[in-house]
């Protein structure tokens, strides 16, 4: 019998009543979902990290300790007999030497789904160069493909300049040709899908994901058993709750958690006339599915693009032109967000509030735009 930390124990009741559809889905069942299923289909699965047993936010427990003796228990390593290897480790405080490994498994291992996590995105600088010499260019110099899953925590929840950037535009300024992939994902539903596309897929391409914080514990950052049962990963996810599409005359463009800040403040007034659409994958483009989704909305006047990075930073500067060219040249497109900023994110959680508020009441055209 194993006896697990009580906190540790509800996590696991909890996840079999998600499985019994009794609770929806959180992001934590959704990667284990994600990971047993990869293995029974044949796939090995890979992680490491400096928290990765755990989770840095407590989301994962792929390991279990026995609170009497220590003894440690890996439930994805007892799914059946002879199954692939299920391997997850906590990785020495080097995140360049590890994501260089990892790097180099990925590539020699395209059975296998390689994941390295960061503690929080923020850290990844540190392996910068293994990200510029290797992960965005291997394949361009030597013809080496790699399937290597980065997973970098990201998300502006007032935890300042350390704790708060993966640096998303340093990836998408470095996306060419179809050399990585950059994903956003806002739902449990989407991570599932997106791991599981990265084996399932006859390719191998880096995948570089802005993943959750907060949204690990959101009321409403959660996903139905059928959406994982019968989905598939969506890289562009258009409006949700408003009915009649033709009352939208304000677009919202966005990607990640900002998103829930904006359906929260929109619903609470009743801003019917307000639409939003997630951009879930940044590179590739989704050129045709955002065309196709933005035609669903014949009276717009008004294309805004709202982030939480600052001006400079963020998706903003890498792909604007993009958006443009989508809304086309008669329609303009407006920035709301942060302003521009030399660190990632200000230091005071007060003014993060008043920031994160101003752009949110701005993007939905509320007031106008935020205080620095």
């Amino acid at each position: 019998h194993h006896l697990c930390h009580p906190r540790v124990a509800k996590v696991m009741d909890d996840r079999r009543k998600m499985a019994s559809g009794a609770l929806p889905v959180d992001w934590g069942f959704a990667e284990s979902l994600a990971h047993a299923s990869l293995l029974h289909d044949g796939f090995a699965v890979r992680i490491s990290g400096q928290d990765s047993e755990r989770g840095t936010f407590f989301h994962r427990h792929a390991v279990l300790y026995n609170q009497v003796d220590g003894e440690s228990y890996t439930p994805l390593q007892h799914l059946v007999d002879a199954q692939p290897r299920f391997e997850v480790f906590n990785s020495l405080l080097s995140e360049e030497a590890v994501l260089a490994y990892e790097y180099g498994y990925a590539t020699t291992e395209p059975e296998t789904l390689t994941v390295w996590e960061a503690q929080y995105g923020d850290f990844a600088n540190v392996a910068q160069v293994v990200v510029d010499q290797f992960i965005t260019s291997g394949e361009a110099k030597w013809g080496r493909l790699s399937g290597l899953t980065l997973l970098l925590p990201h998300g502006y929840e007032g935890q300042g300049p350390e704790h708060s950037s993966a640096r998303l535009e340093r990836f998408l300024q470095l996306c060419v040709d179809h050399n990585i992939q950059v994903c956003n994902p806002t739902t449990p539903a989407q991570m599932f899908h997106m791991l599981r596309r990265q084996m399932i897929r006859r390719l191998r391409k880096p995948l570089i994901v802005m993943a959750p914080k907060s949204l690990l514990r959101h009321k409403d950052a959660v996903s139905s058993l059928h959406e994982l049962s019968q989905g598939h990963f969506r890289p562009v996810i258009g409006e949700q709750e408003q009915t009649d599409l033709s009352q939208v005359t304000r677009l919202v463009l966005c990607s990640g958690r900002v998103y829930y800040d904006l359906h929260e403040r929109r619903q609470a007034g009743n801003l019917n006339h307000v639409g939003l659409v997630r951009i879930e994958q940044l590179y590739p483009f989704p050129w045709r599915l955002l065309r196709q989704e933005l035609a669903r909305y014949p009276a717009v006047r008004e294309f805004v693009w709202c982030q939480e990075e600052p001006q400079n930073q963020g998706a903003w500067y890498a792909t604007r032109h993009k958006f443009e060219e989508v809304i086309g040249a008669k329609n303009k497109l407006v920035y709301t967000g942060r302003e521009a900023l030399s660190a990632p994110a200000v230091g005071y959680a007060s003014v993060h509030v008043e920031q994160q508020k101003a752009l949110v009441s701005s993007a939905l055209g509320l007031e106008q735009q935020a205080p620095s």
